[in-house]
């Protein structure tokens, strides 16, 4: 093991998926969630005995996260025409 690159290391991605997931509970949107989801799948990928490179591991991320928030967005998204109108003001 100290002959692997910290970028290898499957826990590490666990982790930074762990800590985007917290963050997420903070700064709610789904932005965090998806870097969340790419890491945890990330962090999969890198138990199966395959050797893959950073510039490869980076751009797996980058789709795997992009997919994941675009789903997400998709399903707990606005739907196409929904407004919100508020009908009463809070001040009066």
């Amino acid at each position: 093991m100290a002959d692997t690159a910290l970028w290898a290391i499957w826990w590490i991605w666990l982790s930074a998926a762990l800590i985007l997931a917290i963050l997420e509970v903070f700064v709610p949107g789904f932005i965090f969630l998806g870097f969340a989801l790419g890491a945890a799948v990330v962090s999969l990928l890198l138990l199966l005995p395959v050797t893959i490179g950073l510039p490869a591991l980076l751009a797996v991320f980058a789709v795997l996260s992009l997919i994941a928030w675009w789903g997400m967005r998709r399903v707990f998204g606005l739907r196409g025409g929904q407004v919100r109108v508020i009908h009463d003001d809070i001040n009066k």
